[in-house]
């Protein structure tokens, strides 16, 4: 199998794909494959996410690893779903216009790429809405 079908074959890699307990209704991600408050009760589904959320808290990263070099600075943030999930992404905006709780959607964008005639990751990236 190529590289890219390897990434191709993890969904949360290009995709919010998460899960959710049928039972309580909480949402996970990543995907979990039983509910911590409901144990072996509940039944866990697959859930694609909206993509939408708030930034929760965010740092501004100056000084970066090799491979992040020429994008500094950028934005790190916690961003909570719609749905109550929390993750760390990116968040591609100019580091000054970053605020608390502002509210942020899902792009697809370029993550990092290995060396010059290298692979490009993909992934999900945040921008406001």
């Amino acid at each position: 199998m190529s590289v890219a079908g390897f990434w191709r074959k993890i969904p949360q890699r290009y995709n919010l794909v998460g899960t959710r307990c049928e039972r309580c209704g909480q949402f996970f991600f990543p995907p979990r494959t039983f509910c911590p408050h409901c144990r072996r009760e509940g039944t866990i589904v697959e859930h694609h996410f909206k993509g939408t959320g708030k930034v929760i808290s965010y740092t501004v990263i100056r000084s970066a690893s090799d491979q992040f070099e020429f994008t500094t600075p950028y934005v790190l943030a916690i961003v909570e779903l719609d749905e109550g999930p929390r993750m760390t992404a990116q968040i591609a905006i100019p580091p000054d216009d970053i605020k608390i709780g502002m509210p942020v959607k899902r792009v697809f964008r370029r993550i990092a790429t290995d060396g010059e005639s290298g692979i490009i990751h993909y992934g999900t990236k945040f921008v406001a809405r």
